[in-house]
């Protein structure tokens, strides 16, 4: 079950900084990346599901993600050179995840045993699958992306030829990756990623000052894993588990256009919700959508328009359902099935947190302090396919 310390824990990343030994332009942080990093793990992947590799897993790369992530929360401090070294030495290694174990095990532990093993086989298995090769290359990926901004501020910078060098020579590597080869030949592509890329500069709250502040693309992140987890929790069939985690992934994804708008101003204005979804979709089919192959679209629609909305498809039509009927008769792969209120719920959860973390830290504008009352408010009591977000919301009071 979820609860305040791990959902505390993962927020940590919201003040881990990268790069912080060079000049840089913007706040580089390590949330961003990991959030960069699977929206380029998703596209990667798409090919090897087209292609129908039989080694290809979205479980395994969703979890590897979670995981990962879970390791970089603990070591993030530690150079890559240095922690390529340490993983080059199987003993140094173990004894790193060792301290890495000891440091979350007891944070994720209330996830369940299963969920905790897995991270521990995860983590202690130097095998490289199709799976962990795709999220190794989604990695370097992100990393290269952001050294094209930090090259442009540290030209003749210290370590700055040596860095260019061995990311030139991890790109040869992952040329076998269908989608690496796209990335490198098709430009709308590489402008999907560098689009998606441009959330990590909008920040959250941003009419407010803040001190623990959060990025459209962090933030997204935030939701989709929590999104997964949550449907752990009840049971979910493994497409509904996918689709729940992409969905939170890419919920926000038309803000790229529209900028973040707070909800406050959203639904304080009478009619201007339903003005500013009807722009973002018409923005979304002329700009978004033609960057990824046309058949990626009606997933990529659903993730970004029925973000909110539980659904299910049944003979070729989406059908409209709650979560709790999904978890009744249709939690099986063949309908589809998206949680959608769990992904709105998880959405206010983490609005919530970043409200609270900015209050516990002192900083009670009436704004924060209205958002944070408004949204305990409306938790209460609230259930949802059996997971009672009314008692998580508790944890904080």
């Amino acid at each position: 079950m979820i609860r305040k310390p791990f959902i505390l824990k993962i927020f940590d990343a919201t003040d881990m900084q990268r790069w912080n030994d060079k000049i840089r332009p913007v706040e580089l942080r390590e949330l961003d990346k990991q959030a960069h990093k699977m929206i380029i793990a998703y596209l990667l992947g798409k090919f090897e599901e087209e292609n129908n590799n039989k080694d290809f897993d979205w479980i395994e790369i969703i979890e590897g993600g979670i995981f990962e992530f879970l390791q970089r929360l603990i070591v993030t401090d530690l150079k890559p050179q240095i922690f390529h070294k340490i993983k080059e030495d199987p003993n140094k290694y173990k004894q790193l995840n060792d301290l890495v174990y000891k440091e979350i095990g007891p944070i994720i532990s209330p996830l369940g045993n299963n969920f905790y093993k897995k991270f521990q086989d995860y983590l202690s298995d130097p095998c490289e699958n199709l799976n962990k090769k795709i999220l190794s290359a989604a990695h370097f990926y992100a990393t290269k992306w952001e050294f094209d901004i930090i090259e442009r501020m540290n030209p003749n910078g210290y370590e700055i030829v040596e860095i260019k060098s061995e990311l030139q020579a991890q790109q040869e590597k992952y040329y076998d990756l269908e989608g690496i080869r796209r990335l490198a030949l098709y430009p709308d592509l590489k402008n999907f990623v560098d689009l998606c890329g441009e959330l990590r500069f909008q920040v959250r709250w941003s009419h407010l000052r803040r001190i623990h502040e959060t990025s459209v693309l962090g933030h997204m992140l935030i939701v989709a894993m929590l999104s997964y987890l949550f449907s752990l929790e009840v049971d979910a069939c493994r497409k509904r588990r996918i689709n729940n985690y992409f969905t939170g992934l890419f919920h926000d994804l038309p803000e790229v256009l529209t900028r973040d708008i707070i909800h406050p101003v959203k639904e304080g204005v009478v009619g201007l919700s339903p003005l500013i979804r009807e722009y973002e979709k018409e923005e979304m089919e002329k700009k978004i959508y033609k960057l990824i192959p046309e058949e990626w679209n009606s997933e990529m629609r659903m993730f970004t328009e029925l973000e909110f909305e539980s659904i299910v498809t049944i003979n070729g039509k989406i059908e409209r359902k709650t979560s709790d009927e999904i978890s009744k008769y249709f939690n099986e792969d063949k309908y589809n099935p998206i949680d959608g209120e769990i992904v709105k719920a998880t959405d206010s959860l983490a609005a919530f947190i970043e409200a609270y973390l900015e209050w516990s830290e002192g900083m009670t504008s009436k704004s924060l302090t209205d958002a944070k009352n408004d949204l305990i408010e409306k938790s209460k009591g609230k259930t949802i396919s059996g997971i009672k977000f009314g008692e998580i919301y508790a944890d904080f009071d």
